[in-house]
């Protein structure tokens, strides 16, 4: 059985996606340029390795030997491109692998596909259509797998009256993914879009546009997928490093300065980015070690929060964020940090040694401190709509369910989900007891809470007020409204 696990998942509110996503059509010039771009990218990485090997290899000799520059460029990528004559491809679609990859071209039907001679009756065509029509009922969830040998981002359709969940149709990854982020700021368009960006375990983060199906790459990349060596000694001239050079293990979207995402990476940093221009607007480098986990906080486009390996949470005053912040020690790796909504001075956080921290912005030491789960606390999050609801998942394959209203946590559901370790879960936006897990195996769960028959969460939650979240108006802020950092 081939070994697959979720690593990151989020949702989209409904009414978002297009009724009907967009289709890719690829032609000849954009598959040769796709070719080419690909071999090359497939030299670099390999001369790369070269190098981080050559460097290791030195390393380990204790410097007796210096070795010699890496691998010879091999040729030019049009000489290896010349062997599949795409040129004459179309009056030879068998004798190039162009051919056989414009073969492999998607049809929105069976009656458009020239290859099937047998068409769909009316009824199935109906099906097909009506499955690959998102209704303003249905919710997404965005979930990113690995498997054996591939990386997968895949598009869930997710219907609550109905009981519906199915992939509505899915794309191929280059890296293994980490870390998921919903935003609706699409840099090429004046109008709000449907657009996830991905962190994985190379410093580049890919955007790509939810609403197209069969796409064979982001929209844009953001920094490079390159790895620089760690053990490169750095020149003393150099510019201070702003990009990252590590995996990018979590990303958090500014939803009131809507062009602004942070990511927090392997090599210790927080980058800020301005996606409008597709540049890091300045790197954060108060972390000692990997920034694990990082979020925007939702009512204040200024106040970022971040959590690391190195055992300490960080709130920045993103206006003057080398000068003003503030640090919390914790007792392990922090995992997760998420703000209450209902409490905008209150923040959670979560540690690999099973800790949950209920923490408030203007003290120094935790509101309570919870022992959760006997592993690390993998997932995080409050109810979407009610208030002191909180869902926690771990690495011991248990889901819990707590109340934490007037900071007294009471444990109101444990159950083993049978999914392995768990390794994230997000509230769905619109529902506020569905919550979205995934595992390390058996690929997604939806569960509706509520559905478990536990009398103690209907008692608690059902009739419980639920206040509105304020909301601030978003902006896009220019690069000369950029303060300096």
């Amino acid at each position: 059985m081939t070994s697959s696990i979720v690593t990151c998942l989020t949702w989209v509110g409904r009414g978002v996606a297009k009724s009907v996503p967009d289709k890719v059509q690829v032609d000849k010039e954009e598959l040769k340029r796709l070719i080419k771009e690909t071999s090359s990218s497939l030299k670099e990485l390999e001369e790369e390795e070269k190098d981080v090997d050559q460097e290791e290899d030195v390393e380990m000799e204790g410097g007796a030997t210096e070795m010699e520059g890496g691998a010879t460029g091999g040729g030019d990528a049009d000489d290896e491109l010349a062997e599949f004559d795409l040129d004459n491809y179309d009056d030879d679609p068998e004798g190039s692998l162009l051919g056989n990859l414009a073969s492999l071209t998607v049809y929105a039907s069976n009656e458009d596909d020239p290859y099937i001679t047998v068409k769909d009756d009316d009824e199935v065509a109906e099906d097909e259509r009506e499955d690959f029509t998102i209704k303003p009922t249905d919710n997404l969830v965005i979930v990113g797998r690995a498997e054996e040998d591939c990386s997968i981002l895949e598009v869930y359709i997710y219907n609550e009256e109905e009981k519906v969940q199915y992939v509505h149709h899915d794309l191929l990854l280059p890296a293994f993914p980490l870390a998921l982020e919903w935003m609706n700021f699409d840099p090429g368009e004046d109008k709000p879009g449907n657009l996830v960006a991905i962190g994985s375990v190379t410093p580049g983060i890919d955007i790509w546009d939810l609403d197209v199906v069969d796409s064979l790459e982001p929209i844009v990349t953001l920094g490079s997928h390159k790895k620089k060596s760690s053990k490169k000694k750095k020149k003393a001239s150099a510019p201070p490093r702003v990009c990252h050079t590590d995996a990018v293990l979590d990303l958090s979207w500014n939803r009131l300065v809507r062009n602004i995402l942070a990511s927090g990476s392997a090599d210790h940093t927080v980058a800020l980015w301005d996606l409008s221009q597709g540049t890091p607007v300045t790197t954060l480098t108060q972390h000692s070690d990997k920034v694990q986990t990082l979020e925007w906080h939702p009512f204040e486009a200024q106040s970022l929060l971040s959590g690391g390996f190195d055992k300490r949470i960080i709130l920045y005053d993103c206006r003057s964020p080398e000068d003003t912040h503030k640090t919390w020690g914790l007792s392990g790796e922090v995992e997760r940090v998420v703000w209450n909504q209902f409490s905008p001075f209150h923040f959670l956080a979560s540690t690999e040694d099973g800790f949950v921290y209920n923490m408030d912005i203007r003290t120094d030491k935790p509101v309570f401190t919870l022992s959760a789960h006997p592993q690390a606390v993998t997932g995080l999050s409050l109810s979407s709509a009610v208030p002191g609801c909180l869902v926690t998942t771990s690495s011991d394959k248990m889901l819990k369910v707590w109340d934490i209203q007037d900071n007294k946590p009471a444990l109101l559901l444990q159950r083993e989900m049978k999914m392995g370790g768990l390794t994230c879960a997000q509230c769905c936006p619109d529902s506020p007891f569905v919550f979205a897990m995934g595992g390390e195996k058996d690929s997604l769960r939806v569960w509706d809470v509520m559905d478990s028959g536990n009398t103690a969460l209907r008692t608690r939650f059902e009739g419980r007020p639920r206040p509105e979240i304020p909301t601030q108006p978003s902006s896009v802020v220019t690069s000369s409204d950029q303060p300096e950092m």
